[in-house]
């Protein structure tokens, strides 16, 4: 075994290992370097606070392994740990997991996109396989033999030539005075142990135990409750209050506006609010300030056309936020005034419109999709205390490298003296991607000059929030006299951004395409949700594929095989997104399991669809049967390929 090239200089790692009283630790980083410092307080002096995601070996051979990010139902809080366990070839009945704070050096943190396993899995498995051998070093130098002749297996070390054994926890201290090595082979994917074997979630137990693991448990001493007070609705902002009968009712110690962001605040991409002038109730406890700002007496006007200073990879941009009053009437009749206009062409294969003028058939369907509210089951909320000299925050959100720029800013901090730790979080999927309730809590907290936990109702979250935008698609499809696909072609558009993804299936599949797209400007915030443009589009596209499967005579999970048959043996067009073997392979597993086209299956209305985003492929066939009169789901198959499965269990439960 060559010896690895190291990228941290030994008196750093020396100091490194000083400080966590004799045990092994290393940082996984986003850097070329490994980091050096770690938030453990148990473990570690005060004065280490600094945090980077780290693997810690104690001299009784536990192993203790800092979660970079935070979980909200996905297990990620398991599945990441499993991927450093598996490279140190760790005995994980004896690691320890907890959920690291947020610290630059492990990048964004960042839960949302099915990113979590492919952002981190050669950084979490580069930290394993660097703390493994560091550890053969150790051991082979203690007993004076090569360390090609050195192997592990369970948190252990072997030599079988003299027969010989040790605990990881027995050699740390030796091999934490080791440089710390770069380019360590990594393991087999064959030769895995821990991934792809199911494993229990590490948080269960505290879970269905009711532990205090999420934000609206956090508690400090002298906290009290925040709640804000917003417009009626989406146009309108705040001209002036009368709190006189909110501050006489028990247990309110304050009441006061301030905005947001001042004018011309640069905004990162996820800085997103909904009101910026915020009218703010303070009390003791959450019923007290939930009664009390019902006595306010606000008056509200008119918000007219604002402009939003945002930050991009171009430089600045300025957005023009509509100020007008909107309603779903309004709304829809603007849709179909727009869908009725030329659109923006995002892809053209062929000649599309020829081809529509000389078909013999043509298929058309237009699909709708409402703004949709996140809703999470933990009522929004977070813990603040800020004082002139750092900040501390407390609580659920997915992204907390994107709102630690935000935070220091508006504070006049330095980055490094916000601190923000994640709780559990109950609910994200996209709605606690968006930081602005963190700053609202930290603004708050720096007026009061105290501890506060801003606490949304669910109310306030229903019309306060972040939704998944309004959408509408229209897809036409035209045949020839002898029935066959010549030419498809989707037209998008929603508020405020379009739905269409114009590299997907089945482009690439038909010679001639056309995808358009179409977009309303709007002051009600938009976010991610669940894969907002793929969600809406699955269901859109799938729909029309079946419709005109029907109306072609062919068998549906047939015709989507033939078009990927063509994508895959002559594409249209070269920046197709999605691989066509990959593709089919999951509608040919589907049709194998689920019995397809079988006889017995007869008695079934079956449906199915199939479709790739986020770098994974899903399919699946639905068997419904009418009971009572009502249409009953009595079977659903499915059939995904996401690439490597860490946790199969937690693989099974997300596509359930």
């Amino acid at each position: 075994m060559a010896h690895p090239k190291t990228s941290m200089q030994r008196r750093s790692f020396l100091k490194a290992t000083a400080l966590v009283g004799g045990g092994l630790m290393i940082n996984f980083s986003w850097l070329p370097s490994f980091g050096q410092t770690s938030n453990n307080k148990e473990a570690v002096p005060e004065d280490w606070i600094e945090i980077n995601g780290f693997i810690k070996i104690t001299p009784d051979n536990v192993i203790k392994i800092l979660n970079p990010n935070p979980d909200f139902g996905q297990n990620v809080m398991t599945s990441l740990p499993m991927i450093v366990a598996e490279e140190l070839d760790a005995d994980w009945k004896t690691v320890v997991v907890e959920m690291a704070p947020h610290n630059t050096k492990l990048g964004p943190q960042f839960t949302g996109g099915s990113n979590s396993v492919r952002m981190y899995w050669k950084p979490l498995r580069e930290a394993g396989a660097t703390a493994r051998y560091m550890l053969m070093q150790a051991v082979a130098q203690t007993w004076n033999v090569p360390v090609e002749e050195i192997t592990t297996k369970a948190s252990m070390l072997y030599h079988k030539k003299s027969g010989k054994s040790a605990t990881y926890g027995s050699v740390a201290t030796k091999a934490a005075t080791l440089p710390v090595p770069k380019n360590v082979k990594l393991k087999d994917v064959n030769d895995f142990k821990i991934v792809g074997n199911s494993q229990q979630n590490v948080e269960g137990l505290k879970i269905v135990t009711g532990a205090s693991l999420f934000g609206m448990d956090y508690k400090q001493e002298g906290m009290q409750i925040a709640m804000i007070e917003h417009p009626p609705a989406f146009g309108k902002k705040l001209k002036s209050f009368d709190a006189a009968e909110t501050l006489k009712m028990p247990g309110i110690t304050n009441v006061f506006s301030l905005k947001l962001y001042e004018d011309g605040f640069e905004q990162g991409s996820f800085d997103t609010r909904s009101f910026n002038d915020l009218l703010v109730v303070v009390g003791n406890s959450t019923w007290q300030v939930m009664e009390g700002r019902k006595k306010l007496k606000a008056t509200w006007e008119a918000a007219g056309d604002t402009i939003n200073t945002m930050a991009g990879r171009g430089g600045k941009t300025e957005v023009v936020v509509p100020g007008a009053l909107e309603s779903t009437s309004k709304q829809l009749q603007k849709m179909q005034e727009y869908a009725a206009m030329p659109a923006q062409q995002l892809r053209k294969d062929g000649d599309p419109e020829t081809a529509f003028k000389n078909a013999a058939q043509i298929i058309e369907r237009t699909f709708t999709a409402p703004f949709l509210a996140h809703n999470c089951m933990e009522p929004m909320n977070f813990f603040a205390h800020v004082t002139n000299e750092k900040a501390l925050l407390v609580g659920p959100l997915q992204a907390p490298g994107w709102i630690q720029p935000t935070l220091a800013k508006i504070l006049n901090l330095p980055a490094d003296k916000v601190e923000i730790q994640m709780t559990r979080m109950g609910g994200g999927f996209g709605r606690r991607a968006y930081g602005h309730y963190l700053t609202e809590a930290a603004l708050i907290s720096k007026k009061i000059n105290g501890p506060v936990k801003l606490v949304y109702t669910r109310e306030d979250d229903m019309t306060y929030g972040i939704y998944r935008p309004m959408y509408t698609a229209t897809y036409r499809a035209a045949l020839d006299a002898n029935k066959n696909l010549i030419a498809f072609h989707v037209k998008g558009g929603g508020i405020p951004e379009h739905p269409v993804h114009a590299n997907r299936f089945p482009a690439g599949a038909v010679e001639n395409y056309l995808a358009e797209g179409w977009q309303i400007s709007s002051n009600i915030t938009i976010g991610a949700f669940r894969a907002p443009r793929s969600n809406f589009n699955a269901a859109a596209e799938q729909s029309f594929l079946d419709e005109l499967a029907e109306a072609m005579g062919k068998d549906p999970i047939d015709f989507r095989l033939e078009l990927l048959k063509k994508a895959k043996d002559s594409p249209v067009g070269k920046n197709n997104d999605y691989n066509a073997d990959r593709y089919a392979g999951v509608l040919q597993l589907l049709k194998e399991k689920s019995g397809w086209g079988k006889p017995e299956n007869n008695k079934y209305s079956r449906g199915v669809a199939a479709y790739f985003c986020h770098n994974s492929y899903a399919a699946h066939v639905v068997d419904m049967v009418m009971k009572d009169g009502q249409p009953y789901v009595e079977r659903v198959f499915s059939a995904i390929d996401c690439g490597i499965v860490i946790n199969p269990d937690a693989a099974t439960n997300m596509v359930q």
